[in-house]
């Protein structure tokens, strides 16, 4: 009995000190990532965002901007902002639960939820129509968008989108592990942030593979923000949720009318690109795909150039998208950062491009 007392003792001890370890890491995060933009109530969420206003002389539309997993508004603000500056009004925001927006109450549904929080902060900032961008996950948010707010949709742009359903379903067993009662709380509270901690380099990695993390990119996008508890709970319930939501909604892509372009690598090594992007470009009626040798995951900070043009060609001008990939190619093709390490779950463009 003492020694089942003792062992009790023991790991109460243990779980405590993670819970103190996580607090501890959860504000020097936020002591080091403090919110950069501006707050709003939209539909019951304190929703962080910043807002670029119309220049004078835009040239483009108002852009929105769609984070993927993990991630928050720094993802995309910083390698697309400056290159936009000045010649569009721009709205970049934490999605719901991650960053510094609050999760509020509907957020947790499904794709749909957050969309419908966009429409509604849209509405809040005066922001009639836009060019949506969505990179990753946000891509499944974008498609939901793009069906359900038509009225506010002058184009889509999908940055290496996972949008359609994908062989087994399966997500990494933390997200799964998050969303269960009690045990995914405890989790969270505890080991997610030092074990995230641990593994930031090497998963960051993974996701730019093949091509180079920019210099300090997890400190430049705030990424560790999502390792605090209530964040990591939201990204896992975004992630877990996905699979189901894509059967559901995929089969209803080809009601999204608005002028789309799809930018993907073949060396992706988060989602597999031969099923979201091949799936979008036959869905979605006069979609325009871009597959780009050599790219990984991250076409956002590796081709921003590439995604203006995007941009452009969506709202109207007249851009040779193909030139520009081949550009990006001849920048990135002898990356072969994370080999061995990563692994490759796309197979070589050639056999991925679309009949």
């Amino acid at each position: 009995m003492n020694l089942i007392s003792a062992a009790l003792a023991f790991l109460m001890a243990l779980v405590f000190g993670f819970v103190g370890v996580t607090r501890v890491g959860s504000w020097l995060i936020e002591r080091r990532n403090p919110p950069i933009g501006e707050f709003a109530d939209i539909n019951g969420a304190r929703i962080h965002y910043i807002h670029v206003p119309a220049p004078a002389n835009a040239d483009l539309p108002p852009i929105v901007f769609m984070h993927g997993a993990s991630a928050n508004l720094r993802d995309q603000m910083l390698p697309l902002r400056p290159p936009l500056e000045g010649r569009a009004e721009m709205l970049f925001f934490d999605r719901p639960g991650h960053g510094w927006s609050g999760r509020g109450p509907g957020n947790n549904e499904d794709p749909s939820a957050q969309a419908r929080t966009l429409a509604a902060l849209m509405d809040h900032l005066g922001i009639r129509k836009a060019i949506i961008v969505g990179h990753s996950f946000g891509g499944a948010i974008t498609t939901a968008f793009g069906r359900e707010h038509a009225d506010k949709t002058l184009g889509l742009v999908f940055l290496a989108p996972a949008t359609h359903p994908w062989p087994g379903g399966a997500t990494a067993w933390y997200y799964d592990l998050t969303t269960l009662p009690v045990i995914g709380r405890l989790f969270s509270e505890t080991l997610a942030y030092p074990a995230g901690t641990l593994q930031m380099a090497d998963a960051t990695t993974c996701v730019f593979s093949p091509n180079k993390v920019p210099d300090n990119y997890p400190g430049m996008a705030s990424i560790p923000l999502v390792l605090r508890p209530a964040a990591f709970r939201a990204n896992a319930t975004d992630v877990a949720g996905l699979y189901r939501y894509a059967l559901g909604a995929a089969p209803r892509y080809n009601d999204i009318t608005a002028p789309t372009v799809i930018i993907s690598g073949d060396r992706d090594k988060v989602v597999y690109a031969h099923i979201h992007s091949v799936g979008l470009a036959r869905d979605i009626s006069g979609a325009e795909l871009i597959w780009v040798r050599n790219l990984g995951h991250k076409p956002d900070w590796i081709a921003s150039d590439l995604v203006v043009g995007a941009i452009e060609k969506v709202a109207g001008k007249t851009v040779d998208l193909e030139a520009m990939a081949k550009v990006v190619e001849a920048r990135i093709a002898g990356d072969t950062y994370g080999a061995g390490k990563c692994a490759d779950i796309n197979e070589p463009e050639a056999e991925l491009a679309p009949t």
